[in-house]
């Protein structure tokens, strides 16, 4: 449950309207640049909000290496959202296996606390 909750609260409120809109290599971001957008900015958007994830999740299990999957499942998943290879709702249960895919892990003992 903490799992699901810390997603929650990492893909909604703590996103914010930037990272949502910089995030995704294909969006216009003029309105927060102008005409002048640096080249890459979605590459430190998508990073940065899968960071704020892998806290969470670092956080709630007390595993840096969870923390680590989740940086990089995170990543991947919102890459093909933004693609538009899924859809937002696809984008959403992957996200939930995964936290699914933690929780069975931490109560069979298969991950590392660091």
């Amino acid at each position: 449950m903490a799992l699901a909750i810390g997603h929650v609260l990492a893909d909604f409120p703590l996103q914010g309207p930037f990272i949502a809109d910089a995030k995704n290599r294909h969006a216009d971001l003029s309105k927060y640049f102008g005409n002048d957008t640096p080249s890459g900015v979605w590459i430190h958007a998508l990073t940065g909000h899968a960071l704020i994830h892998a806290g969470a999740v670092w956080l709630i299990t007390g595993s840096a290496v969870l923390g680590v999957i989740e940086l990089v499942l995170h990543w991947i998943i919102d890459y093909l959202k933004c693609e538009r290879w899924i859809g937002f709702n696809a984008d959403q249960i992957l996200h939930y296996v995964c936290k699914l895919i933690y929780a069975m892990m931490i109560y069979l003992g298969v991950y590392w606390i660091g």
